[in-house]
C-alpha cells in the first residue's frame, strides 16, 4: 500500500477546514479514497472529481467513507454519480461505511441498494471477482 504522490491534502481552499481527502494504492488494480469530514455542496464536486479520476486509473476503487460527519444530499449525488461512472466504464466501486451518520443518509434515502458495501477496506481492495 502505498500513498499517491499529490493525493493528501485537502478538498479545496474554500472547504480545507471540512473535508480531507486521502489516496492510496492497493497493488496495481485498486485504489482507496478515504475520507473525513462533511461532505455537502462546497465539497462533493472535490470528491466525485477525485473518485471518478481514480476509477479511470484502477479498476477497483474503495471509499471509506468511516470517517465521514455529515453526508449531504449533494455528497449522495457525487457518491450515485461516480457508481453510474463505475457501471459505464465496467469498474467496481465499493464503499466501506461505519460511520453512522453516513448510514442513516444512505437509508433514508434508499440508496442503499445501489452500492456495494463491504466491511473493511484490505478485502475492499482485493481484485475483482
Amino acid at each position: 500500500m502505498a500513498l499517491l504522490a499529490g493525493t493528501l491534502g485537502r478538498a479545496g481552499p474554500l472547504s480545507s477546514d471540512i473535508l480531507d481527502l486521502q489516496v492510496t494504492e492497493h497493488g496495481p488494480d485498486a485504489r482507496v479514497v478515504t475520507v473525513v469530514g462533511e461532505i455537502d455542496a462546497l465539497t462533493a464536486p472535490e470528491l466525485a472529481a477525485l473518485v471518478i479520476t481514480q476509477l479511470t486509473i484502477a479498476p477497483v476503487v474503495v471509499v471509506n467513507l468511516d470517517g465521514v460527519r455529515f453526508l449531504s444530499s449533494a455528497g449522495l449525488r457525487a457518491l450515485f454519480e461516480a457508481h453510474e461512472f463505475a457501471l459505464r466504464e465496467d469498474r467496481d466501486l465499493r464503499l466501506v461505511c461505519h460511520s453512522q451518520t453516513a448510514n442513516w443518509a444512505f437509508e433514508a434515502t434508499g440508496l442503499r441498494r445501489y452500492f456495494t458495501f463491504t466491511d473493511d477496506v484490505p478485502h475492499s481492495a482485493s481484485s475483482r471477482p
